[in-house]
């Protein structure tokens, strides 16, 4: 298998994923960061599933799961705001909590960097990053993502507003 290392692997959202993009959805932890403010719906994670084998320069959007060595979805990884033209698109990483800390988030975005350069032909990717997430932080920092800079006061809180730090790689 070409996404693959030893103790993580990358494969196509499956109809069998619902539950677990269900709990990952809907982990109010995490909303401020993608923008979310209501739950989502089994009705529609059930209707995204049916999409997301689409193509990504049809959807402009790709959905991969990690799943560790015993087959389990631990998280996923997304590609975003795909354009084609200019051979650049946006990455996320989310981790399902009770599997962080084994490595599978660093495993999913090397074997995604893989992709985008052997098969997508990207030029460069880029992903904004919480000023206050030193963990994601330091995992694009260390894959060679460059910080190009911050955006104050970016996303709001509970507890106030949150700077965003913008990273790039050019791949």
């Amino acid at each position: 298998m070409f996404l693959k290392t030893d103790h993580t692997y990358l494969r196509a959202l499956e109809p069998t994923d619902l539950d677990f993009l269900y709990t990952l959805e809907n982990d109010i932890s995490v909303w401020h960061v993608g923008n979310t403010l209501t739950p989502y719906s089994k009705f529609v994670l059930e209707q995204y599933l049916e999409n997301a084998a689409l193509d990504i320069y049809t959807i402009k959007q790709l959905r991969l799961v990690i799943c560790n060595a015993d087959h389990m979805a631990v998280g996923a990884v997304d590609l975003f705001d795909f354009e084609p033209m200019h051979r650049r698109a946006g990455v996320g990483i989310a981790i399902a909590p009770g599997h962080r800390k084994n490595g599978h988030a660093s495993d999913a975005l090397q074997l995604l960097l893989r992709y985008c350069q052997s098969t997508l032909h990207l030029h460069q990717l880029y992903c904004s990053v919480t000023a206050g997430n030193l963990k994601s932080i330091n995992l694009f920092t260390k894959a060679g993502f460059q910080s190009i800079g911050i955006r104050k006061d970016w996303l709001r809180t509970l507890d106030g507003w949150e700077d965003v730090v913008e990273f790039q790689k050019v791949l």
